[in-house]
């Protein structure tokens, strides 16, 4: 059964048992109302019969007269008995004992009594008179009750019927309404699969339980697609960067045992080897310490970090531990908040590459960096005096293991700037290059404000 099959029928359950008992306790109420009303009325008749009967000699014939008026209206089934000290009947003129001497005896003792005999109702009095002392029993059948209360029956059946259909159809448009989301979650669901990772729920605009399940699933997605990316990337980077040593290794190898050459021949060929295979070795090395790094920038947790506070450390770092001179320059209004959302190691790690590359290509000259603010950014320009980067390789720059190190005589895997631009993006930046070659290069980064 679907669900929101089982949440009508639930709903429905527990409605309807309630109206029943609702319902339930609004009949007895009504039935031990008009049973109490009737009983009320046959001891009013009790009374009546005791004063046409017993007191009728003294009182005057116009009380008479009225008295029996309103004794004239007889109840269904009524019969009224009085009974003498000899628990003999008398005075009405039919002599049938109708109740037991046990019935009569309880009257004398306890004064009133009143009891259901089937479907009559029983009221009997002791009454004392000057001519002595009488039992009177009245009983009667309430048939109009009966009708009104047969007839009530049958509207809160049609009512009760009525109210159940309306309860079932109303549960499940209800039902049906509160699980639309999940059913355009589930249809979302059928759309996902390993080519179609880029794909994100959507969020309904309720913040429910169905807001909290598709967050978390676009949460799970987003971590898979870093996976997979993660993934192909490190494939792709093994394969691109392993492929010109390995073919230049085998090249080699096969050159030297192509034919007979001499002991200083192999060794070159075996120094050349070598060379490879070193190179091998740190190609390994860094796509195992590139995917560490991957891995650790996705698995980061964010927090508040005081920009210009890390700055400041930064600074002092590059001073101390390598003597080298970072310019800072806060343009930042006095008392203003320099907080970011991030993580202060990788924001760190971002940081120092791109003043290390701005040392490196500069040939250690100082490097400026300056805070700007905007209305929802922090603005941060590294600016260097190098030799700057030409239009052409501004994008290939971030890309892993490109790099001009060698070029240029220096050292470097180049996957420094490709971390950067991955940490930058993390943090919801963005990261510009603005090159006046060969004057030099300014790096800008722009952080949202927390």
């Amino acid at each position: 059964m679907k669900i929101k099959n089982r949440i009508a029928l639930y709903f429905t359950l527990i409605s309807t048992t309630m109206l029943f008992g609702v319902l339930c306790m609004i009949y007895f109420a009504f039935m031990k109302f008009l049973e109490a009303d009737f009983f009320e009325r046959l001891t009013d008749r009790t009374m009546v019969t005791a004063k046409l009967y017993l007191e009728a000699d003294e009182i005057s014939r116009d009380a008479l007269n009225t008295v029996r008026q309103q004794y004239l209206q007889k109840l269904n089934g009524e019969v009224i008995r009085i009974y003498d000290e000899k628990d003999k009947a008398t005075f009405i003129g039919d002599s049938t004992q109708f109740w037991t001497k046990n019935v009569i005896e309880k009257v004398r003792k306890t004064g009133k009594i009143k009891f259901l005999d089937g479907e009559n109702q029983v009221v009997g009095i002791f009454y004392k008179d000057n001519q002595g002392d009488f039992v009177i029993l009245a009983s009667a059948t309430d048939q109009g009750s009966h009708n009104r209360l047969a007839k009530l029956l049958k509207i809160m059946v049609g009512t009760f019927l009525a109210i159940v259909i309306v309860l079932l159809i109303s549960a499940r448009w209800i039902a049906n309404k509160m699980l639309k989301p999940l059913q355009l979650f589930t249809a979302d669901v059928e759309q996902l699969n390993a080519k179609n990772l880029a794909f994100r729920f959507k969020q309904p605009k309720n913040k429910d339980e169905i807001n909290l399940l598709a967050n978390s699933f676009n949460n799970l997605i987003a971590e898979l697609e870093q996976a997979f990316i993660l993934q192909k990337t490190f494939i792709n980077n093994a394969s691109h960067e392993l492929r010109t040593p390995v073919t230049r290794l085998m090249m080699t190898t096969e050159l030297a045992l192509s034919k007979d050459r001499d002991t200083d021949h192999y060794q070159q060929k075996l120094q050349e080897i070598l060379g490879e295979t070193e190179k091998i070795d740190h190609i390994i090395t860094a796509l195992l310490a590139l995917a560490k790094m991957d891995l650790e920038i996705t698995s980061s947790q964010l927090s508040t970090v005081n920009l210009s506070g890390l700055l400041d450390k930064i600074t002092e770092d590059w001073r101390h531990k390598h003597d080298l001179e970072l310019i800072l320059n806060l343009q930042i209004n006095e008392g203003s908040s320099v907080n970011v959302l991030a993580n202060a190691t990788l924001l760190q790690i971002a940081l120092d590459n791109i003043i290390g590359n701005a040392f490196k290509f500069s040939n250690n000259q100082s490097v400026t960096c300056t805070l700007k603010q905007s209305d929802e950014f922090f603005i941060l320009s590294i600016a260097d005096n190098g030799t700057g980067i030409s239009d052409n390789i501004k994008y290939e720059i971030f890309k892993p293991f490109y790099s001009r190190s060698k070029e240029k005589g220096l050292e470097g895997e180049g996957m420094g700037l490709y971390l950067t631009a991955k940490i930058i993006d993390l943090f919801k930046g963005d990261i510009k290059i603005n090159s006046n070659q060969p004057n030099g290069t300014i790096f800008s980064i722009s952080l949202p404000k927390l």
